[in-house]
């Protein structure tokens, strides 16, 4: 017989946990916003800096030597916050496919096993 008590609480239950969910995915790409706007402020503040290093400087040399070092940190900064957003986005992936692990191991357990093929 259907219980319409034990329905109403599943379903409580099922809207608490997604609503959470949502929550904690909401969060993650909060934090991926932030990032991503600190790291273009760093950026923007580090060229105008250069910018400011290369019109004072004399000789040709002076110059590349700037640019080499600029290029080199530069390079270094995106790999690492390249690095860091990749890390932020597994995170948020693990976080959002979190509700469905329980029932994609009980799906996956009910499957039948693969069986031998029949052109050997």
């Amino acid at each position: 017989m259907f219980n319409f008590d034990d329905a109403s609480k599943k379903s409580k239950e099922a809207i608490d946990a997604m609503l959470k969910n949502y929550a904690e995915v909401a969060k993650g790409y909060q934090a991926i916003a932030a990032e991503a706007s600190e790291y273009s402020k760093k950026s923007f503040q580090d060229m105008a800096s250069f910018m400011e290093q290369l019109s004072g400087v004399k000789s040709i040399e002076s110059a590349f030597e700037l640019q080499s070092s600029f290029m080199k940190s530069s390079y270094e900064s995106f790999v690492s916050e390249a690095t860091k957003m990749s890390e932020m986005y597994a995170e948020l992936a693990k976080t959002a496919y979190k509700p469905y692990e329980a029932g994609m191991a009980k799906a996956s357990s009910m499957a039948p096993a693969p069986t031998q093929s029949v052109m050997q």
